[in-house]
């Protein structure tokens, strides 16, 4: 791993021989330099991470070298060394670009948690900027369906995205795509350079998500050690996806009504209002309108949430689309697990769109990877999939119309020696699951299994 590289600039020597003594014990790589000019051939030569950066330097004075460096790199850390009282000076080198300042006579304690500080931010900044980017390379996500209920919700999303609409509301099933759903409201809008963050309001408990969302000010309770920016506050500018809003305390509910009404909110234990506009999506499994009716949820707050709601189909409603997203999983992790699975046989296609799919098209996706990690043929067969589908399915019936008797007959004994012994080696001779393949109950099963000496 590469090391931080640190430039000193300072013309006394001691000053610069003791940082660059501390500073290497730190692990990082330090060269130095006594004046601007010598600085700036340095930057060039050596191109630093980080730069402690003297203001009053001979020859050229720091603000001078400060600016240069901006030149030759706009992201280049600077950290201003200033004498006692220099307070107006740095904070003049701030605005040219200088990331902090730090007075002599300084601790190394001090200059030691400043540079960490500096570049821990730094690494952050450039974290988000490559997730933006890969978040534009990548454009929305995939969402697929041809059936007439897809294609009514994709119309619906494709117009909330390109609308000022500040609230939605997502409702479906548990594994319909809910987050999908508001991720592609996100990056297809005047938004998807800001942030998209995401939160489960039924995974944090009720005492923490106020702070979650809100944030909080050091010493706002026992364990605010520091202040804290809350997710409506990080996401300004973008959209926060609140996830199970239908599980969210009812006391909890109030406040986010309170700040539905003006986009504006205090952080625990603060008390100035801050302001701030995002849209939230917000997706729930639960039936909201029972919810009021059982008192655990709004009304109030229920008709503030759904100004735009849109409804996510079960993909039993939806069955001409299994097939399609079937597939679109084979093509995904055939080529991420390195398989040669191409296609679906025709028996494993009917078991698919005959199957209920409970768990909808999060199961069908855990279906379909599971699949391809254990089999190895070009088409996606009957035995890559779960017993319970087979099972489910049991009425779905091999098509026996495509066997021929051979003008010569055959032998009956040997087709049904035949069949056992291929359902073993299916099932990895695991003499239930072999039975089951065979509609047959185990005791029927292993007499079979006895009489054609595959069980002594």
């Amino acid at each position: 791993m590469r090391k931080i590289k640190i430039m000193v600039v300072d013309d006394e020597h001691l000053i610069r021989w003791s940082l660059e003594q501390n500073l290497k014990k730190q692990g990082y790589e330090v060269f130095t330099a006594g004046t601007g000019e010598d600085a700036l051939r340095l930057a060039r030569d050596e191109q630093p991470d980080l730069v402690l950066l003297d203001y009053h330097l001979p020859g050229i004075n720091g603000l001078e070298v400060l600016q240069r460096l901006k030149e030759l790199d706009e992201e280049i850390l600077v950290i201003m060394v200033t004498a006692q009282g220099g307070l107006e000076t740095a904070v003049n080198t701030m605005r040219h670009g200088a990331y902090d300042y730090i007075n002599k006579p300084f601790n190394l304690d001090e200059m030691a948690l400043v540079i960490r500080k500096a570049l821990e931010t730094s690494e952050l900044r450039r974290e988000v900027v490559q997730l933006r980017s890969e978040h534009k390379k990548q454009g929305p996500p995939k969402i697929l369906g041809n059936s007439k209920h897809m294609r009514n919700v994709l119309e619906m999303m494709a117009k909330v995205a390109k609308s000022d609409a500040s609230t939605v509301l997502v409702q479906g099933e548990s594994g319909t795509g809910k987050e999908l759903v508001a991720k592609y409201i996100h990056y297809e809008s005047a938004r998807a350079d800001k942030p998209f963050v995401a939160i489960n309001c039924a995974a944090v408990p009720a005492t923490l998500l106020e702070s979650e969302l809100f944030g909080h000010e050091k010493g706002a309770f026992t364990d605010a050690k520091n202040s804290k920016k809350g997710l409506f506050e990080l996401a300004d500018g973008g959209t926060v996806f609140l996830d199970e809003i239908g599980d969210m305390e009812i006391g909890m509910q109030a406040k986010l009504l309170r700040f539905l009404e003006d986009r504006t909110f205090r952080r625990i234990g603060g008390s100035k209002m801050i302001p701030v506009d995002v849209r939230i999506v917000s997706a729930t499994n639960k039936d909201l309108l029972k919810a009021i009716e059982d008192k655990s949820f709004r009304n109030d707050l229920y008709y503030r949430l759904q100004v735009i709601p849109i409804f996510l189909p079960s993909l039993r409603e939806r069955k001409e689309d299994i097939l399609v997203l079937a597939n679109y999983f084979i093509e995904v992790f055939s080529k991420e697990f390195g398989k040669p699975t191409k296609g679906i046989s025709s028996m494993a296609e009917k078991l698919l769109v005959e199957y209920n799919w409970p768990g909808n098209i999060r199961e069908l996706k855990n279906v379909i990877e599971r699949a391809i990690i254990l089999g190895n043929d070009e088409n996606l067969l009957l035995e890559n999939l779960p017993l319970e589908i087979v099972a489910k399915a049991s009425h779905v019936t091999v098509p026996l119309t495509t066997f021929k008797l051979p003008p010569e007959g055959i032998d009956i004994e040997e087709v049904e020696r035949e069949l056992i012994k291929q359902s073993l080696e299916m099932t990895d001779w695991n003499q239930s699951k072999a039975a089951k393949k065979l509609n047959l109950g185990i005791d029927a099963f292993r007499y079979r299994m006895k009489k054609f000496g595959f069980l002594k």
